[in-house]
């Protein structure tokens, strides 16, 4: 998987906006103080974690999170938030943020429904640490702030958890207007399922035609920087959220028929279930080093029907159980 990664041309005027100096982030940061004149800024996942840990420290603002993250004026919209606002729905803009964030930073971003409840997940796939607790401010910041301005209601979430200890408990319930859970498994914004299919009066199918090809042109093109195999590894770990992906749900995400796709990988010596099980194996691993989710929860999140499936397959790979494994790697990490 890439790890490099654009970083939006907007960051250093929403940042003059508020009264930060860019230069004094990136001295912060450690990063090169000219990195921001760069036509095209890329950032590794360490350097853009930097990044907003040099934010962070710079500014003494607690809330500079959630104001980073709410952005009122059209004119500072990216390109993947005018995408975003210009779909038909918040489960069709959370879509389109999952498809196009991947071209800005190295996060996938899920949306797992049950019961009434609809959860935005957020996983830093590279991550060698913890993401700054800043920048989940930022995150869920900007989802919200995308609700309310396609609906042109005042949603809020239904619940938000921190991974966090417990910090600042009034700014974020009087911004999320809910109740804050601190040290939770994972940082996860929830809303009422009803929300999602809220029609944004913010459509414009002529905009979103305008925008969404180039877009589309760039993930393309990152794509092909992979190698075929990893490209559809990469695109399993994204669709991989509650549920087991199909054969022609990769195909469509990589714009190809089913016959194509099977063609491909046949040529390359691997087949469709080898790679959902390599997809599955890396993920795994990733979230028992990483996040302190529960073992039946990462089975959910990995696309098993219970934990005792999850269980055998991992065992499988690794010749152990996943909480021992997890044991043993945490110690040496």
């Amino acid at each position: 998987m890439t790890n490099r990664f654009r970083l939006s041309a907007m960051l250093t005027r929403r940042l003059e906006d508020r009264g930060i100096s860019p230069l004094a982030v990136l001295r912060q940061a450690g990063l090169p103080l000219g990195i921001l004149n760069q036509e095209k800024v890329l950032l590794t996942t360490e350097e853009f974690f930097a990044l907003y840990h040099g934010i962070a420290e710079v500014s003494s603002d607690p809330t500079i999170g959630l104001k980073l993250g709410t952005e009122d004026r059209m004119e500072r919209y990216d390109p993947i938030a005018i995408a975003a606002i210009s779909t038909r729905s918040l489960r069709d803009a959370i879509g389109r943020i999952g498809r196009y964030k991947q071209l800005t930073c190295p996060e996938k971003i899920s949306l797992v429904e049950r019961g009434n409840e609809s959860a935005v997940h957020f996983t830093w796939l590279l991550a060698h640490e913890k993401e700054p607790a800043m920048l989940v401010d930022v995150c869920f910041a900007w989802i919200l702030s995308i609700a309310q301005r396609g609906t042109g209601q005042p949603i809020h979430a239904k619940r938000v958890e921190f991974q966090r200890p417990e910090v600042h408990r009034a700014i974020y319930e009087k911004h999320f207007q809910c109740r804050v859970k601190y040290k939770a498994a994972k940082n996860v914004l929830v809303f009422n399922k009803s929300d999602m299919d809220t029609a944004f009066l913010t459509y414009n199918a002529d905009l979103l035609a305008a925008v969404a090809p180039q877009l589309e042109a760039e993930l393309k093109q990152q794509l092909a920087e992979k190698n075929f195999r990893e490209q559809v590894k990469g695109t399993l770990k994204r669709l991989l959220a509650g549920e087991r992906p199909a054969i022609e749900h990769v195909a469509r995400e990589l714009r190809l028929s089913k016959r194509t796709l099977q063609r491909r990988l046949t040529e390359d010596g691997i087949t469709f279930q080898q790679l959902m099980e390599e997809a599955r194996r890396e993920l795994a691993q990733h979230y028992l080093l990483h996040s302190s989710l529960e073992l039946n929860e990462t089975a959910y999140l990995l696309g098993y029907e219970d934990a005792n499936s999850f269980f055998r397959a991992f065992h499988e790979w690794e010749g152990t159980s996943p909480g021992q494994w997890r044991t043993i790697h945490a110690t040496l990490a």
